[in-house]
């Protein structure tokens, strides 16, 4: 059965309240950031240093997505993924898998601006309900940034004392991020076995795959995001350069880049996490917190600031000094916003990808089930973090 579609009305309602949250949140972000500059100008300056290659490379990772988007590489791979399924459960299992190796290679934002699309069109050719595929993107994106550096802006920000390159990083957290990855896919699977058990009729042919200029970004993204510790300006010039011959081809709109970047949003969760990160400096508290934590609780921390700020400006608060137990942060701050929507900007994303889609995006559902799976996955991780030397 393919998703209904949104009233009209109810669309531009959900629209203006979205324009009007995103340009709340700017100003709310770029006032936090100048009153920082003005009353601790230090402090606020080294916020803004570690903060922003984590932004940038956002940025670049976005743009090499759109461009990878064009060459049909999203789409063709969830064409074939319908057209080879044999029933609901191995559609979710080839879904699951590329949503998770998007997220580590692309970032978890670009998979779900991107991924979301794939899967309405998916579930449509398949004529199949389309709420538990939908609700795995955003779900499974989150669990799912645990591997590289740019996976998650907040691995970059927790480590922007150390810069790690993707190669050691990936060296602790490979098995943690399979564990993690693993049951999110099993919780979701199971609440939603009832819509996944049935066989569908494929309709259409997938769109051919395109080898361009953006399949080159996305190799060429890997590598730099695996040999550089600093890889976000690279990265970033890997991404203009493939939307500037795009564009210039005539195949992608300037509009549509904007609307891809979300430039307002980026710019106020910006702010915000100069802002904490300047408060962090200034006000021992969270440090002094973190320091007598153990592990396990710090991952607990992460998960619940992660919800009361979002984990791009709890990681900026939180990681202000250098913490303790870094790894069981980010297990905390990546997986812990699948508890409630306020977690991550994937969460706005998704629910703007899969509008943009005309699907109505199944965030009480998705919640409900994310409470559930979070914490799941938060064990698992931690224990598999212990099992591979005990760095936390």
């Amino acid at each position: 059965m393919a998703p209904s579609s949104t009233p009209p009305a109810q669309v531009s309602r959900s629209s203006r309240a979205a324009r009007t949250g995103t340009w709340i949140l700017a100003g709310t972000g770029s006032t936090a950031a100048i009153a920082a500059g003005w009353l601790k100008p230090s402090a606020a300056e080294a916020a803004a240093r570690q903060n922003w290659p984590a932004f940038v490379l956002v940025v670049g990772l976005l743009l090499i997505g759109l461009a990878a988007n064009d060459d049909h590489l999203f789409s063709a791979a969830g064409g074939r993924l319908a057209a080879a399924a044999p029933d609901g459960w191995a559609l979710f299992a080839g879904l699951a898998i590329l949503i998770v190796l998007v997220t580590a290679v692309l970032n978890l934002d670009t998979s779900v601006a991107f991924i979301t699309p794939v899967v309405v069109y998916t579930a449509r050719r398949r004529r199949e309900e389309a709420a538990v595929l939908l609700g795995a993107c955003v779900l499974l994106s989150n669990a799912g940034s645990l591997l590289l550096p740019g996976s998650n802006l907040t691995n970059l920000i927790v480590f922007g004392h150390s810069h790690p390159s993707g190669r050691a990083f990936a060296e602790t957290m490979a098995l943690p991020w399979v564990v993690a990855a693993a049951a999110t896919a099993l919780v979701i699977a199971m609440t939603g076995r009832r819509q996944l058990s049935g066989r569908a009729t494929v309709d259409g042919e997938p769109e051919p795959l395109t080898f361009g200029v953006g399949m080159i970004a996305v190799g060429l993204a890997v590598v730099l995001v695996m040999l550089l510790s600093s890889p976000a300006l690279p990265v970033l010039a890997v991404g203009l350069v493939a939307i500037c011959v795009k564009v210039g081809c005539r195949r992608i709109e300037p509009g549509a880049v904007g609307e891809v970047l979300g430039l307002p949003v980026l710019v106020g969760l910006f702010g915000l996490a100069v802002g904490l990160g300047t408060a962090g400096r200034e006000w021992s508290l969270p440090s002094r917190v973190l320091e007598h934590l153990g592990p396990w609780a710090t991952a607990g921390m992460a998960a619940v600031g992660a919800v009361v700020l979002n984990n791009l400006p709890a990681a900026s608060l939180l990681a202000a000094r250098v913490p303790p137990h870094p790894y069981s942060l980010l297990i905390g701050l990546n997986v812990g916003p699948n508890l409630f929507a306020t977690g991550s900007l994937a969460w706005v994303l998704w629910i703007r990808a899969a509008r943009a889609a005309g699907a109505p995006p199944p965030v009480r559902r998705t919640t409900l089930t994310g409470l559930l799976a979070a914490p799941v996955a938060i064990v698992g991780a931690m224990l598999a973090l212990e099992l591979v030397g005990g760095k936390t």
